[in-house]
Protein backbone atom coordinates (compact mmCIF):
# COMPACT_ATOMS: atom_id res chain seq x y z
CA UNK A 1 0.00 0.00 0.00
CA UNK A 2 1.20 3.49 -0.96
CA UNK A 3 1.93 5.97 1.58
CA UNK A 4 0.47 9.97 1.79
CA UNK A 5 3.51 11.92 1.73
CA UNK A 6 1.05 15.07 1.44
CA UNK A 7 2.17 16.61 4.52
CA UNK A 8 5.82 16.76 3.82
CA UNK A 9 5.62 19.97 2.15
CA UNK A 10 3.20 21.88 4.59
CA UNK A 11 4.81 25.25 6.14
CA UNK A 12 2.98 26.34 8.34
CA UNK A 13 3.45 23.03 10.52
CA UNK A 14 2.22 23.84 14.03
CA UNK A 15 -1.00 24.90 12.68
CA UNK A 16 -1.71 21.66 10.67
CA UNK A 17 -3.30 18.69 12.10
CA UNK A 18 -2.38 16.61 8.83
CA UNK A 19 1.46 17.98 9.43
CA UNK A 20 1.33 16.44 13.23
CA UNK A 21 -0.79 13.37 12.39
CA UNK A 22 1.17 12.10 9.17
CA UNK A 23 4.52 13.13 11.01
CA UNK A 24 3.13 10.65 13.93
CA UNK A 25 2.83 7.69 11.24
CA UNK A 26 6.18 8.45 9.77
CA UNK A 27 7.44 7.85 13.67
CA UNK A 28 5.47 4.66 14.16
CA UNK A 29 6.78 3.13 10.56
CA UNK A 30 10.31 4.00 11.39
CA UNK A 31 10.43 2.88 14.62
CA UNK A 32 10.89 -0.75 13.82
CA UNK A 33 14.18 0.04 12.14
CA UNK A 34 16.17 1.94 14.88
CA UNK A 35 19.18 0.89 15.53
CA UNK A 36 21.07 -1.16 18.42
CA UNK A 37 21.41 2.33 20.03
CA UNK A 38 18.17 3.80 19.27
CA UNK A 39 19.46 5.99 16.24
CA UNK A 40 17.75 6.18 13.12
CA UNK A 41 18.45 8.39 9.95
CA UNK A 42 17.28 11.91 10.54
CA UNK A 43 15.11 13.40 7.41
CA UNK A 44 14.54 17.18 8.34
CA UNK A 45 16.12 19.78 6.25
CA UNK A 46 19.28 20.33 7.92
CA UNK A 47 20.00 16.65 8.69
CA UNK A 48 19.53 15.39 5.15
CA UNK A 49 19.52 11.80 6.17
CA UNK A 50 23.31 12.31 6.75
CA UNK A 51 23.30 12.48 10.68
CA UNK A 52 21.78 10.44 13.23
CA UNK A 53 19.17 10.52 16.41
CA UNK A 54 17.09 8.97 18.68
CA UNK A 55 12.73 8.99 17.96
CA UNK A 56 12.48 11.82 20.29
CA UNK A 57 15.03 14.03 18.38
CA UNK A 58 14.18 12.92 14.84
CA UNK A 59 10.15 14.43 15.54
CA UNK A 60 11.42 17.49 16.96
CA UNK A 61 13.80 18.14 14.16
CA UNK A 62 11.17 17.60 11.68
CA UNK A 63 8.79 19.74 13.20
CA UNK A 64 11.45 22.13 13.69
CA UNK A 65 13.27 22.61 10.04
CA UNK A 66 10.23 20.76 8.14
CA UNK A 67 10.45 17.15 6.06
CA UNK A 68 13.63 17.26 3.09
CA UNK A 69 13.02 17.64 -0.09
CA UNK A 70 13.70 15.11 -2.30
CA UNK A 71 12.78 12.43 -0.13
CA UNK A 72 10.00 10.51 -1.75
CA UNK A 73 11.04 6.62 -0.80
CA UNK A 74 11.18 6.42 2.79
CA UNK A 75 14.13 3.37 2.31
CA UNK A 76 15.96 4.40 5.71
CA UNK A 77 12.48 4.58 7.61
CA UNK A 78 10.42 1.48 6.33
CA UNK A 79 9.40 1.83 3.07
CA UNK A 80 10.72 -1.05 0.57
CA UNK A 81 12.80 0.15 -2.00
CA UNK A 82 10.81 -1.48 -4.61
CA UNK A 83 7.45 0.81 -3.66
CA UNK A 84 6.23 3.27 -6.15
CA UNK A 85 7.45 6.68 -4.86
CA UNK A 86 5.30 9.68 -5.80
CA UNK A 87 1.42 7.91 -5.25
CA UNK A 88 -0.50 8.58 -2.79
CA UNK A 89 -3.32 7.43 -0.66
CA UNK A 90 -5.15 8.28 2.56
CA UNK A 91 -2.79 8.99 5.23
CA UNK A 92 -3.37 7.44 9.04
CA UNK A 93 -7.05 8.08 9.44
CA UNK A 94 -8.14 10.56 12.60
CA UNK A 95 -5.14 11.88 15.30
CA UNK A 96 -2.40 9.52 16.46
CA UNK A 97 -2.92 11.62 19.19
CA UNK A 98 -4.50 15.12 20.20
CA UNK A 99 -2.34 18.12 18.95
CA UNK A 100 -1.88 19.74 21.95
CA UNK A 101 -2.64 23.59 22.22
CA UNK A 102 0.99 24.63 22.86
CA UNK A 103 2.30 23.39 19.75
CA UNK A 104 0.59 26.90 18.05
CA UNK A 105 2.91 28.64 20.82
CA UNK A 106 6.12 26.82 19.67
CA UNK A 107 5.50 27.17 15.67
CA UNK A 108 4.98 30.82 17.09
CA UNK A 109 8.25 31.06 18.71
CA UNK A 110 10.25 29.26 15.69
CA UNK A 111 10.54 31.99 12.69
CA UNK A 112 8.63 31.29 9.61
CA UNK A 113 12.53 32.11 8.23
CA UNK A 114 14.29 29.27 10.29
CA UNK A 115 12.07 26.68 9.08
CA UNK A 116 12.57 27.51 4.99
CA UNK A 117 15.80 28.03 5.36
CA UNK A 118 18.34 26.70 3.08
CA UNK A 119 19.91 23.38 4.47
CA UNK A 120 23.32 22.95 5.01
CA UNK A 121 24.54 20.64 8.07
CA UNK A 122 23.17 19.37 11.16
CA UNK A 123 21.19 21.90 13.10
CA UNK A 124 22.89 23.32 16.38
CA UNK A 125 19.75 24.75 17.58
CA UNK A 126 18.79 22.78 20.33
CA UNK A 127 17.03 25.21 22.83
CA UNK A 128 13.81 24.06 21.95
CA UNK A 129 14.48 20.41 23.02
CA UNK A 130 13.28 20.96 26.28
CA UNK A 131 9.91 22.04 25.16
CA UNK A 132 9.43 19.64 22.66
CA UNK A 133 10.26 16.65 25.60
CA UNK A 134 7.36 18.45 27.93
CA UNK A 135 5.11 18.82 24.45
CA UNK A 136 5.21 15.39 24.13
CA UNK A 137 5.20 13.83 27.66
CA UNK A 138 1.65 12.82 29.09
CA UNK A 139 1.24 14.75 32.47
CA UNK A 140 0.45 11.02 33.93
CA UNK A 141 0.68 7.99 32.31
CA UNK A 142 -3.22 7.51 30.87
CA UNK A 143 -3.69 11.29 30.83
CA UNK A 144 -4.19 12.51 27.52
CA UNK A 145 -6.40 15.76 28.82
CA UNK A 146 -3.45 17.29 29.65
CA UNK A 147 0.19 17.84 28.71
CA UNK A 148 3.21 18.46 30.50
CA UNK A 149 3.95 21.63 29.20
CA UNK A 150 0.24 22.72 28.95
CA UNK A 151 -0.49 21.83 32.62
CA UNK A 152 2.72 23.74 33.83
CA UNK A 153 2.01 26.62 31.94
CA UNK A 154 -1.45 26.94 33.30
CA UNK A 155 0.21 26.72 36.97
CA UNK A 156 2.29 29.79 36.28
CA UNK A 157 -0.76 31.19 35.28
CA UNK A 158 -2.40 30.57 38.53
CA UNK A 159 0.17 31.19 40.36
CA UNK A 160 0.58 34.97 38.89
CA UNK A 161 -2.73 35.58 39.44
CA UNK A 162 -3.18 34.31 43.10
CA UNK A 163 0.09 35.82 44.19
CA UNK A 164 1.70 32.97 45.01
CA UNK A 165 5.25 33.11 46.39
CA UNK A 166 8.03 30.69 44.88
CA UNK A 167 8.57 29.18 47.93
CA UNK A 168 4.27 28.29 48.03
CA UNK A 169 4.84 26.88 44.31
CA UNK A 170 8.00 24.71 45.19
CA UNK A 171 5.53 23.44 48.02
CA UNK A 172 3.20 22.49 45.72
CA UNK A 173 4.90 20.95 42.99
CA UNK A 174 6.74 18.73 45.83
CA UNK A 175 2.82 17.92 47.16
CA UNK A 176 1.95 16.86 43.74
CA UNK A 177 4.95 14.58 43.13
CA UNK A 178 4.11 12.85 46.54
CA UNK A 179 0.85 11.88 45.85
CA UNK A 180 1.44 11.27 42.29
CA UNK A 181 4.73 9.62 41.81
CA UNK A 182 4.12 9.22 38.27
CA UNK A 183 3.74 12.62 37.60
CA UNK A 184 5.53 14.17 34.72
CA UNK A 185 6.48 17.66 36.14
CA UNK A 186 9.36 20.25 37.18
CA UNK A 187 11.26 20.12 40.54
CA UNK A 188 11.11 23.95 40.86
CA UNK A 189 9.61 27.18 39.97
CA UNK A 190 13.31 28.13 39.03
CA UNK A 191 12.86 25.15 36.18
CA UNK A 192 9.49 25.86 35.65
CA UNK A 193 11.11 29.54 35.10
CA UNK A 194 13.72 28.35 32.61
CA UNK A 195 10.93 26.76 30.63
CA UNK A 196 9.20 30.17 30.42
CA UNK A 197 11.94 31.76 29.43
CA UNK A 198 12.73 29.77 26.39
CA UNK A 199 9.05 30.33 25.40
CA UNK A 200 9.89 34.00 25.19
CA UNK A 201 7.80 34.69 28.52
CA UNK A 202 11.45 35.70 30.40
CA UNK A 203 12.76 39.01 31.84
CA UNK A 204 15.73 41.17 31.41
CA UNK A 205 16.86 41.87 34.99
CA UNK A 206 18.91 45.42 35.32
CA UNK A 207 20.53 46.50 38.41
CA UNK A 208 19.42 50.25 39.47
CA UNK A 209 21.09 52.92 41.90
CA UNK A 210 19.90 52.85 45.25
CA UNK A 211 18.94 56.56 44.82
CA UNK A 212 16.86 55.86 41.91
CA UNK A 213 19.56 58.13 39.73
CA UNK A 214 20.87 55.62 36.98
CA UNK A 215 20.15 52.47 35.39
CA UNK A 216 23.26 49.84 34.88
CA UNK A 217 22.77 49.69 31.57
CA UNK A 218 23.82 49.80 28.08
CA UNK A 219 27.09 51.93 28.51
CA UNK A 220 26.80 52.05 32.51
CA UNK A 221 26.19 48.12 32.13
CA UNK A 222 29.81 47.71 33.50
CA UNK A 223 30.11 50.53 35.96
CA UNK A 224 30.47 49.62 40.05
CA UNK A 225 29.17 53.07 41.13
CA UNK A 226 26.67 55.58 39.87
CA UNK A 227 27.27 58.07 37.05
CA UNK A 228 24.88 60.70 38.84
CA UNK A 229 25.52 60.17 42.82
CA UNK A 230 28.36 57.64 42.72
CA UNK A 231 27.28 55.75 45.40
CA UNK A 232 27.96 52.13 44.96
CA UNK A 233 25.87 49.75 43.00
CA UNK A 234 26.08 47.15 45.44
CA UNK A 235 25.90 46.38 48.59
CA UNK A 236 28.48 46.58 51.21
CA UNK A 237 29.08 44.91 54.71
CA UNK A 238 31.22 47.08 56.99
CA UNK A 239 32.13 49.49 54.18
CA UNK A 240 33.03 46.61 51.75
CA UNK A 241 31.85 44.39 49.21
CA UNK A 242 30.98 41.15 50.34
CA UNK A 243 32.15 37.67 48.55
CA UNK A 244 28.75 37.70 46.37
CA UNK A 245 27.79 41.20 44.72
CA UNK A 246 24.29 42.05 45.73
CA UNK A 247 22.74 44.90 43.87
CA UNK A 248 20.70 47.28 45.93
CA UNK A 249 18.06 47.27 43.24
CA UNK A 250 16.81 45.67 40.39
CA UNK A 251 14.73 46.41 37.65
CA UNK A 252 12.84 43.64 35.78
CA UNK A 253 12.08 45.04 32.56
CA UNK A 254 9.76 42.48 30.84
CA UNK A 255 9.84 42.74 26.65
CA UNK A 256 6.63 43.71 25.16
CA UNK A 257 7.72 42.04 21.85
CA UNK A 258 7.57 38.79 22.86
CA UNK A 259 4.49 38.79 24.68
CA UNK A 260 2.41 40.24 21.76
CA UNK A 261 3.74 37.47 19.73
CA UNK A 262 2.74 34.76 22.20
CA UNK A 263 -1.12 36.26 22.21
CA UNK A 264 -1.51 36.29 18.38
CA UNK A 265 0.26 32.38 18.82
CA UNK A 266 -3.19 30.89 19.10
CA UNK A 267 -6.89 30.84 17.68
CA UNK A 268 -8.27 32.36 20.76
CA UNK A 269 -6.15 34.68 22.11
CA UNK A 270 -5.76 36.04 18.42
CA UNK A 271 -9.39 36.54 17.83
CA UNK A 272 -9.54 38.55 20.83
CA UNK A 273 -6.41 40.79 19.95
CA UNK A 274 -8.87 41.51 17.08
CA UNK A 275 -11.74 42.37 18.33
CA UNK A 276 -11.24 46.22 18.46
CA UNK A 277 -11.39 45.80 14.79
CA UNK A 278 -13.97 43.25 14.00
CA UNK A 279 -16.24 43.29 17.28
CA UNK A 280 -16.49 47.42 17.79
CA UNK A 281 -19.89 49.36 18.03
CA UNK A 282 -22.50 49.92 14.99
CA UNK A 283 -24.16 52.02 17.16
CA UNK A 284 -22.57 56.30 17.29
CA UNK A 285 -24.60 56.43 20.53
CA UNK A 286 -22.97 53.43 22.63
CA UNK A 287 -19.35 53.15 23.87
CA UNK A 288 -18.72 49.64 24.78
CA UNK A 289 -14.59 49.71 24.10
CA UNK A 290 -12.75 52.44 23.99
CA UNK A 291 -12.32 51.94 19.79
CA UNK A 292 -15.82 53.66 20.27
CA UNK A 293 -14.42 56.78 21.64
CA UNK A 294 -13.30 60.15 19.66
CA UNK A 295 -9.54 59.48 20.71
CA UNK A 296 -9.29 56.53 19.09
CA UNK A 297 -10.99 57.10 15.98
CA UNK A 298 -8.96 60.55 15.55
CA UNK A 299 -5.72 58.61 16.16
CA UNK A 300 -6.95 55.97 13.35
CA UNK A 301 -7.80 59.41 10.99
CA UNK A 302 -3.69 60.52 12.14
CA UNK A 303 -2.20 57.46 10.86
CA UNK A 304 -4.43 55.42 8.82
CA UNK A 305 -1.38 52.75 8.25
CA UNK A 306 -1.48 51.49 11.11
CA UNK A 307 -4.76 51.60 11.34
CA UNK A 308 -5.42 49.59 8.55
CA UNK A 309 -4.25 46.44 10.21
CA UNK A 310 -6.05 44.56 12.72
CA UNK A 311 -3.87 43.26 14.64
CA UNK A 312 -2.54 46.88 15.56
CA UNK A 313 -2.65 47.53 19.37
Amino acid sequence: MTIDKSWTTIRRRGSSNEFWNGLQHFLQMAKPFVNDRGFIKCSCRRCLNNASHQLEDLESHIFRNGFMFGYNQWIHHGEPATANAGTTVAGPSGRIHERDEMFDVLDDIISEDANEDAVGGPSSNDQYDDLFAALRSELYPGVSSFLSLNFLVKLMHLKVLNKWTNKSFDELLKLLKLAFPKIDLVESHYEAKKLMTKMGLGYSSIHVCKNDCALFWKENSLKDTCPVCSESRWKLQSGKRSGKNVPHKVLRYFPVGPRLKRLFATLKTAKLMQWHSMGKSKDNDVMRHPVDGKSWQEFDKRHPQFAGDVRNV
